[in-house]
This record gives structure tokens, C-alpha cells and sequence, in this order.
């Protein structure tokens, strides 16, 4: 191989013009690599997949497929017809994309060989090979002008060495990209029905019923205890130490409505919306009587907690595993003859044992709207069901033994947790039903 003298406005940046396709599309992908494991997305599974899959179709020359609903399709699990009209995902994942490679050369504007942009109105990436006086180009297989040649074998073995180690260090950058995106990709899996509708997704907590001490009943341990309970703060941060024979009226005792959420639908609700703004889909947090069964039927939602969420008891009795309440007990119960009975071994008085969750996704639910249910039979079962389909890992393992195309399916898991002085541990799937 003969390689041509680097002439002196040839500047560090720009490409070998003997360099062959095999070689330009070696450096291509090696950029790619660094821009993917950058901290502008490293961590977006669905992002990296989108600017890979337009990269790899520029190098095969296959411009012709880089259309929103042919995108949509391969990348997101739409309908070969589907309304792109209706439908933005990939419109929003490509200004995202654009908007992180801009960051990206912001931040690192001088060391590429090659820079990567995602043009506005078009889903084709552009190759820029920087020049010295000269526009960037549009392609990586775009040539340069003629110049003088000569035979250097030092040099041909040099950059072929260098190549190699780019190469053979972008497979292996690529094969732990894969590796980490697969995990992700059953996550995302899981919420790409999200995408059906350019409605948010509504996060519905419960706020049942909650009573304190009237002011009456403050005032009256504040005159035998004087000292105690004279600030609204320390009636709000501390419990009222009455002795457990004596007597009160039920007169002074008050509904609170600004009081009533529980701590693990709390927990769960935070990860859920913070999980929604990582994949790119606006949610809306609901409490109590402001999630209406108006609001079910027009958004998607996730409806977080059991026995103390009506929309959970509603939808819940026609689910494969459902919640019961029995003598006192809570427990999920199988809705088959001889089925399985789960009972948390928690109670109010002792903060640690057994709890069990129910995590299910509904394509079309009683509300007619995609829904999630994210319930525990305590708050530390809540909590444990919206940590388990956050996690890249726990989801991907969990339906590694469900049927190949469980995206298409509702799906239900039943979860345990054990609660150590009122912390959980570590969530771990003991069935599943997909139909």
C-alpha cells in the first residue's frame, strides 16, 4: 500500500485520502464508540440505540430507510403503518439525540477525526471530516483533492497498526455497549407503550382518610404538660403521649385532608416519574380525588398502591393475581383452582418480615388506556415494586423466562421483599403470568 504525503494545509484532523471505505467506516464507528460512552449517554439505552441504528444505516448506504415510520418500527416496536402524527417518539428521540451530540462537540471539539451530526428535518446522520480552509463534507466516502505519492512501508504498517487497535478497541467498547443496552432494552420494552399517545403519563398516589387530635385536645395535654404542643411544628413532627386507658371524644378528634400519603407510595412515585423523564415521556403526578376515572381513560397512568388506591381495587379482582383481604389479613391470592397465597408477615408493631407486591402492565385496561399497577401489600412493598421495573437488570431477568414476545402482552409479577427495621431489601420475582 502507498500512502500519500501529508502536505502542509493538510491538517491533523482531516482523513487519509487512501484511506479505503473498510478504513473510514473503522474511524466512523470509533467515534461513535466515544460518543456513546460519553456522559451524554451512556446512560440512555434508548438514545444510544437510536444514533447507532442511523450511523450503521449511513455506512451501509441504506439513507432509504432513515424515515420516521420505517425508525419507529425498527426501533421502538410501532406498527409498520403506524400515525406518526399521533405517534412523536422518534421525532422526539432524534431532537434529543441532535441536542446531546451538539453537548458533546462543545465539549470536546478538537479531538475527532471525524464529527457526527444529526442534521435537522432528516434522520440521516451527516460525516463531517474537518479540512483546512474547506467545508466539511457530507459523507465519509467523500474524496479529497489529488496529491503526490510515494512509498513509505514504515508509515502503511504504522497506520495499519493504529487501525487495528481502533478497530479491535471499538468491538470490544461495543460489545459492553450491547451488552448494557440489552439490559436496558427490556426496561424500555416494558414502557414503549407510553408512546402510543402524546398524553403524559398520570402517576395516581391515594390519600385515604386521615384523622389527628382538634386543637382542643392539643390545648388540653398542654395545660396538665405545659411546655408541649404549643407550636403548630412540634403538633405536626411529634405523637400526642396520651396513656393508653385514657379516654377521648370523638368530638375531638378532626379530619386532616392535607395528610395521607404513604411513605412507599411516595417512594415508588418519585422513581416512576423519574424513570419517565430518562426515556423522554412527560408525566403528571395525581393525589387522591384528583385522579378521576376521566383522567384514567383519556392518559396512561401508574397507579401506585393496594388497599388504600380504589382505581387498584377496582382494576385489581380481574387480574390473574389479585388482593385480598381475609379476617383481617392482607394477602395476594392466585385466581386458580389450588392457587398460591402470599401473606405479608409484617405488622404495625414489628417493622420487619415478609412483604409481597404486585407489578402489572395492562395494554388495554379497564380504563381502556395503557396502565402499570405498582402496589404492595405494605408501603414497603409499593416501594419495592417501582425499584424492581426501574432497574434495567431486575427487568431484564425477569422476563428472560417469559414468552418471546411478552412485548405484546399484558404481564404480571408477584414480588418479595424482606424488611429489615422498616427498610427493604432487595426485590426478587416469585411468579409471573403473561396473557
Amino acid at each position: 500500500m502507498t500512502v500519500a504525503t501529508v502536505p502542509p494545509n493538510h491538517t491533523k484532523g482531516s482523513p487519509d485520502p487512501n484511506w479505503s471505505e473498510p478504513e473510514k467506516a473503522a474511524v466512523v464507528l470509533h467515534e461513535l464508540d466515544r460518543i456513546l460512552a460519553s456522559r451524554f449517554f451512556k446512560d440512555s439505552g434508548r438514545k444510544c440505540q437510536f444514533l447507532e441504528y442511523v450511523v450503521h444505516r449511513k455506512l451501509e448506504g441504506n439513507d432509504d430507510r432513515l424515515k420516521e415510520r420505517t425508525i419507529g418500527a425498527a426501533l421502538f416496536n410501532r406498527p409498520p403503518d403506524y400515525a406518526t402524527g399521533d405517534d412523536p417518539i422518534v421525532r422526539v428521540q432524534a431532537g434529543e439525540v441532535r441536542r446531546r451530540l451538539e453537548q458533546f462537540y462543545q465539549e470536546e471539539p478538537n479531538h475527532s477525526l471525524v464529527r457526527i451530526e444529526l442534521p435537522r428535518g432528516t434522520y440521516a446522520p451527516r460525516l463531517n471530516w474537518p479540512t483546512s480552509g474547506a467545508s466539511a463534507t457530507d459523507s465519509a466516502t467523500d474524496q479529497t483533492q489529488p496529491r503526490t505519492r510515494t512509498t513509505e512501508p514504515w508509515r502503511t504498517i504504522a497506520i495499519l497498526a493504529i487501525l487495528t487497535v481502533a478497530i479491535i478497541a471499538a468491538w470490544v467498547a461495543f460489545s459492553h455497549l450491547h451488552a448494557k443496552t440489552g439490559r436496558q432494552v427490556a426496561l424500555e420494552q416494558f414502557w414503549a407503550p407510553v408512546f402510543a399517545t402524546p398524553q403524559p403519563v398520570l402517576i395516581c398516589l391515594a390519600k385515604p382518610v386521615v384523622y389527628r387530635p382538634t386543637l382542643e385536645l392539643y390545648r388540653k395535654y398542654s395545660r396538665a404538660h405545659p411546655g408541649n404542643f404549643e407550636t403548630e411544628v412540634e403538633r405536626s413532627n411529634r405523637a400526642l403521649p396520651l396513656e393508653n386507658n385514657q379516654k377521648i371524644e370523638w368530638g375531638e378528634m378532626m379530619q386532616f385532608p392535607d395528610y395521607g400519603v404513604a411513605t412507599g407510595d411516595v417512594h415508588a412515585a418519585v422513581t416512576v416519574s423519574a424513570l419517565l423523564g430518562r426515556i423522554g415521556k412527560p408525566s403528571q403526578v395525581r393525589v387522591g380525588t384528583n385522579c378521576s376515572f376521566e383522567d384514567l381513560r383519556n392518559s396512561p397512568a401508574v397507579i401506585v398502591g393496594a388497599f388504600n388506591n380504589k382505581w387498584t381495587m377496582q382494576i385489581a379482582p380481574s387480574l390473574h393475581f389479585t388482593f385480598v383481604e381475609q379476617n383481617g389479613s392482607f394477602m395476594i391470592h392466585e385466581q386458580v383452582p389450588g392457587g398460591r397465597t402470599w401473606i405479608s408477615s409484617i405488622r404495625p408493631s414489628f417493622q420487619s418480615g415478609e412483604d409481597y407486591a404486585i407489578l402489572a402492565r395492562l395494554l388495554n385496561s379497564k380504563t381502556g388506556q395503557f396502565t402499570v399497577i405498582v402496589a404492595g401489600l405494605t408501603g414497603s412493598g409499593t416501594q419495592t415494586s417501582g425499584e424492581f421495573f426501574s432497574n434495567p437488570e431486575y427487568m431484564e431477568m425477569a422476563v428472560r423466562t417469559g414468552p418471546a414476545d411478552w412485548q405484546t402482552k399484558n404481564l404480571e409479577f408477584v414480588l418479595k421483599t424482606t424488611v429489615t427495621e422498616s427498610v427493604a431489601g432487595p426485590p426478587e420475582m416469585v411468579a409471573a403470568y403473561y396473557w
